[in-house]
């Protein structure tokens, strides 16, 4: 059965893999479940990088956010833990409290002030419109849990309003910013950290990710996303991606790269993206296989509510190096006469050495 998004899946309240308009289905009993909304907005100069997201953990009775602020190199980080509400409109975590407007449509997401040294006060619109999927794990052996599975959708859409860091404000009026949001739920994904995994620690993330707003679609993953007019319906798919790239060769981070894609209508498109100067959001500050601190992973800590935060200079090569794993790289992007920005997310070092390799749609240029 083919069932469609509704306005209340934006809401943290599902109970298994499926969207809340599915046929009534038992709730997961995994401990690793998850609710999660995750976002990245840009300029289109290369001056502001922003990604923001949080999770619930409705068994293990969790809740984690962060917020990740580079501007122009300086990269500040916010992170927030408290324990489980009953409410499950309350997506607010310490200073970092996002709210529904509409759902399928709009957000409003504020950071407070305090030590971290950065706020903001911003209002996100969709653009695109989102689409039901989910992607399924293998079998896991008996008495490993249940499957894994990440479901949910994707969007792309405009951010405006306002932006502190340190001394110095951005003003975003309608039009000068833009990015990318998902909202995902299922099972697994390294929640909880070894203790939950079988005593291993996940890798986060997929090397091939790739999130910018083109003129005429949406390129997010393999999925083309269409606008909410679009006749088209539900969205469309890249049916092959071959890469040829360009790394820091002290950190084996991204700089540069040819990207052509075979769409499923047969088209073929060539992108050409290059790095903006520093401007890269560090997932490892947002519990993407663990955070610089305390190794953290996602869920994994279950004390009393607290805020933590860091900054750090990631001009500095040694920095990036440290820092390296599931990165957002601001890109400048040319496709044909258009040229915008969005958003290359690799897992590093793991890029560079499927190029080095020349595995199959990787290789060096």
């Amino acid at each position: 059965m083919n069932v469609g998004l509704v306005p209340r899946d934006d809401a943290f309240v599902h109970i298994n893999p499926y969207p809340v308009a599915h046929p009534a289905a038992p709730p997961s009993a995994d401990p690793r479940f998850f609710e999660r909304y995750w976002n990245v907005w840009h300029d289109d100069t290369g001056d502001l990088l922003l990604a923001v997201g949080g999770t619930c953990y409705p068994a293990l009775g969790r809740v984690e956010s962060y917020a990740i602020v580079n501007f122009r190199g300086d990269h500040r980080s916010v992170r927030s833990y408290r324990p489980l509400s009953s409410d499950p409109a309350d997506l607010a975590v310490g200073p970092i409290r996002p709210t529904i407007v509409d759902g399928l449509r709009r957000w409003r997401h504020t950071l407070e002030h305090g030590e971290w040294g950065c706020s903001y006060e911003l209002e996100w619109i969709d653009t695109r419109r989102p689409t039901y999927g989910a992607a399924w794990g293998p079998e896991p052996p008996p008495g490993a849990g249940e499957r894994q599975v990440t479901a949910g959708f994707e969007t792309f859409g405009q951010v405006r309003g306002w932006v502190r860091i340190g001394d110095t404000r951005i003003d975003w009026s309608p039009g000068l910013a833009h990015g990318t949001r998902d909202r995902h739920w299922g099972v697994g994904r390294g929640v909880g950290g070894p203790a939950l995994n079988g005593g291993r620690a996940h890798r986060p993330g997929w090397k091939g990710g790739i999130w910018i707003d083109l003129h005429d679609v949406g390129l997010w993953g393999k999925k083309l996303l269409y606008g909410f007019d679009d006749p088209r319906p539900g969205h469309g798919a890249v049916r092959g991606i071959e890469r040829r790239l360009r790394f820091e060769p002290d950190t084996h981070l991204f700089v540069e790269g040819l990207i052509d894609l075979t769409f499923d209508d047969g088209r073929r498109r060539s992108l050409h993206l290059r790095r903006l100067g520093n401007q890269t959001a560090f997932m490892c500050c947002g519990f993407y296989g663990g955070t610089p601190d305390k190794g953290l992973h996602p869920g994994e800590y279950g004390g009393p509510e607290r805020t933590e935060w860091d900054q750090f200079d990631v001009t500095d090569s040694r920095v990036r190096l440290a820092l390296r794993g599931l990165d957002e790289h601001h890109c400048v992007v040319t496709d044909g006469d258009h040229v915008t920005t969005g958003i290359l997310q690799p897992v590093e070092p793991d890029v560079y050495e499927a190029c080095l390799a020349g595995k199959p749609g990787w290789s060096l240029w």
